[in-house]
């Protein structure tokens, strides 16, 4: 089967389509993005240099299975400088699929700020300097106005003031509320001079070697097991802000930049306070049952005569945790606000949120002065938060310059080593323990969701990096086939090997489990070897000091244990990609 690649040259505004016969042994997703890397990627140059390709795959499953909903976003990070992945989900995936293109690529940079439309049919170059600064909502509307690809059909990809500036931690906004997050996406775009991308069409996505009546007797099984089973109940009903409170109470739950573990001002931001008086709808991304995506509504009084602004901001575990435990905050409507303005300048949100905890913690220290914050942040405290967020995004003055580089960049300038909670890039919010620090500090994308480490630490008490590295090479290996097909990581317990091999046959490619596995290592050893060859070496990675200072309900960090494990997934890395 081959796959259908369009490469777009922005310095010379022209495309090209390439077919590549692939699937069989990259699948999709992860698998082609690498694979289209390797071709285009400039290794030995930096992520700024004009020719650097930028990626987008999707898989032979999307939009056509059940939670089979996400895209890959591959580039060379500006963060820190290596190859790597960001996931998202929304539309873009059925968008994709409908413009008839298994993977989108983009080359060069645009002589002036651009919106690029891609359809079926054209590819259409929008200057738009007009658009200079202006926020992700902004772009949105302006967007849903003038595009020729009707509601339904096309995806919005966008970036805020923090892509134009280039800043390593801003994201790319998907359908208003998905994102490409982590590791400077939103700066992979800016550099290209694209301020907006809007992609769909009508392709007949019909595959000759669909087996019809296999197809749906497929499709229905696995819709009633997700939909009725309760294999993914929680992320319905609560959402993933279900996790707050169980975290919580087991000492897990980052508060004020690590310092805790644990605060009983959780109810305040809990999945339930946000679910009982904030919670306005839910909604999924295109071809999901889930409905994942929870929607607050924050009211907010403007004027003295009872008038008030509403906004719909959508929230989850990970965005309460970084603008909220973690800067000391107790009440759903202040995080909501930091989310806000989080997604109006375009950062992600994990990073904005432990930086501004690092920054909060450092003017407590004497690290950082006032004058160089221009706001008095502290824990607890809010309202300076949300400027503070605007200064990340356009930065006033020098402090500000470095910080909107990220925390790695921010600590090696300015110190404060001991308590920066870095592992890689910005930590997620799972303070679980040595087996979570480790994989997230060593892992591919230095993301939560690249071995979900934090589930051993809560499931077993047992110290054993034999039992460890066994879990992070399984857990590797099926994550790397599902987002190489490209389901949504959701989707673990609705998926296992077997029933992705008959999904797979569905759409004819007839990969046994056994195979499928066999397919899905060779990727992951694929994708460690460009991120070494762009500069990642596993065995200088350090964990912070202030990891080793956590104490969980299973008691104090283990620094032996850690150790030991840092060093052994560090040397199991390396040979991995001899």
């Amino acid at each position: 089967m081959k796959s259908k690649i369009l490469i777009v040259d922005l310095d010379r505004q022209k495309s090209k389509i390439e077919q590549i016969d692939v699937l069989e042994h990259y699948l999709g997703g992860s698998g082609l993005a690498a694979c289209l890397f390797e071709k285009y990627g400039l290794i030995d140059e930096p992520a700024s240099h004009p020719r650097q390709p930028v990626i987008w795959a999707i898989g032979p499953l999307s939009a056509m299975f059940p939670m089979m909903s996400k895209v890959v976003m591959a580039f060379k990070s500006p963060y820190n400088e290596q190859y790597t992945e960001s996931h998202a989900g929304g539309r873009l995936a059925m968008a994709m699929r409908f413009s008839g293109y298994q993977a989108i690529v983009l080359i060069g940079k645009c002589a002036r700020l651009s919106v690029l439309e891609i359809s079926d049919h054209s590819i259409n170059f929008f200057p738009v300097p007009f658009l200079e600064k202006a926020d992700v909502f902004s772009i949105g509307k302006i967007l849903r106005r003038i595009t020729k690809l009707p509601s339904g059909q096309r995806s919005i990809l966008r970036i805020g003031p923090a892509g134009e500036n280039k800043s390593p931690i801003a994201c790319v906004n998907v359908d208003t509320y998905r994102h490409f997050g982590r590791l400077g996406g939103g700066a992979a775009l800016g550099y290209k001079n694209i301020k907006a991308l809007v992609i769909g069409g009508r392709a007949n996505t019909s595959l000759q070697e669909i087996d019809l009546k296999a197809y749906q007797k497929r499709y229905q099984e696995l819709y009633q097991l997700i939909t009725t089973s309760g294999v993914v109940k929680k992320y319905h009903d609560l959402g993933t802000a279900q996790n707050l409170i169980p975290l919580n109470e087991l000492k897990c739950l980052p508060w004020n930049n690590l310092q805790k573990t644990s605060d009983p001002g959780i109810e305040g931001i809990s999945g339930e306070a946000f679910a009982q008086k904030l919670l306005l709808r839910k909604t999924a991304c295109a071809g999901c049952p889930v409905g994942c995506i929870h929607i607050a509504l924050l009211r907010e009084q403007f004027g003295q005569e009872h008038e008030f602004l509403f906004r719909q901001v959508a929230y989850d575990y990970e965005l309460i945790f970084a603008l909220g435990s973690m800067l000391g905050l107790k009440d759903a409507e202040d995080v909501l606000r930091l989310i806000e303005q989080v997604e109006r300048e375009g950062l992600d949100a994990i990073s904005a949120g432990v930086l501004l905890a690092y920054v909060t913690e450092g003017l407590e220290k004497g690290l950082f002065s006032i004058e160089q914050t221009l706001v008095d942040l502290a824990f607890e405290k809010a309202r300076e938060y949300v400027q503070a967020i605007h200064f990340i995004a356009n930065p006033p003055n020098e402090f500000w310059q470095i910080m909107a580089q990220g925390l790695a960049q921010a600590v090696q300038k300015l110190g404060g080593e001991d308590f920066a909670c870095v592992l890689g890039q910005e930590m997620a919010g799972y303070a679980t323990g040595e087996n979570y620090f480790v994989s997230q500090a060593l892992g591919f994308r230095h993301s939560h969701l690249d071995l979900g480490a934090y589930s051993l630490d809560q499931s077993s008490k047992e110290k054993d990096v034999h039992q460890a590295l066994e879990f992070f090479q399984k857990e590797e290996k099926y994550r790397v086939m599902l987002t190489s097909c490209v389901g949504c990581l959701f989707a673990r317990k609705a998926y296992s090997w077997e029933q992705m091999a008959s999904a797979l046959s569905c759409v004819g490619l007839n990969l046994g489990p056994e195979e499928l596995q066999k397919i899905a290592q060779e990727i992951a050893v694929r994708r460690w070897r460009l991120k070494i060859k762009t500069g990642f070496d596993p065995e200088t990675v350090k964990i912070p000091k202030r990891y080793l200072e956590v104490e969980t309900f299973k008691g104090k960090i283990d620094t032996n244990y850690l150790e030991m494990l840092r060093q052994t997934y560090a040397r199991y890395i390396k040979e991995l990609v001899k």
